[in-house]
């Protein structure tokens, strides 16, 4: 019963405000869709088995591709890496055997017809990412495809199973 009325919360909140903090009780302001608390961890993109087999992604849209072991991103003109480095390993036990549910999706903002499992539907907000400072020395065990800020870099980060990748701009 408790979950219930916990998911309700959660799900009024995300459609009557579109913005959800993770880990912390508010945003830090009013560009914000989706924010992470601060510990160290990570968000893990969505794996699939290639970024050839994703039909209907949008620009922006970020992937981890099991078949290279690379985190990536689509732009206009294909799927971009952002891993740097193909040594990545992962494994896939738990998830290979399970169904894939196309249609399974969670929205924050005004809902729309764009594909993907987690979509920030606002024109106006952006998520921010988990902040970590070194993340390749402060999480233990990260998960390949997870992302996060560096903090003390003041870069993206960006793991692939072996090592961390980091873009600054």
């Amino acid at each position: 019963m408790n979950k219930l009325i916990i998911s309700g919360i959660l799900l009024f909140s995300t459609f009557a405000f579109s913005q959800v903090a993770i880990g912390k009780t508010t945003v830090t302001n009013n560009s914000v869709s989706l924010e992470f608390g601060p510990e160290n961890r990570g968000i893990i993109l969505p794996w699939v088995n290639s970024a050839a087999s994703v039909t209907g992604a949008v620009n922006g849209t970020l992937i981890y591709d099991t078949n290279d072991k690379k985190v990536k991103v689509k732009y206009a003109t294909g799927w971009k890496d952002l891993s740097v480095n193909s040594t990545g390993v992962v494994d896939t036990s738990l998830q290979s055997p399970l169904t894939e549910k196309p249609g399974a999706k969670v929205s924050i903002g005004t809902p729309s017809a764009v594909p993907g499992i987690l979509v920030l539907e606002d024109s106006n907000k952006a998520m921010i990412l988990p902040k970590v400072a070194s993340p390749h020395l402060a999480i233990i065990n990260p998960a390949p495809g997870m992302m996060v800020y560096d903090t003390t870099a003041k870069q993206l980060a960006v793991f692939n199973g072996s090592v961390w990748s980091f873009w600054k701009p």
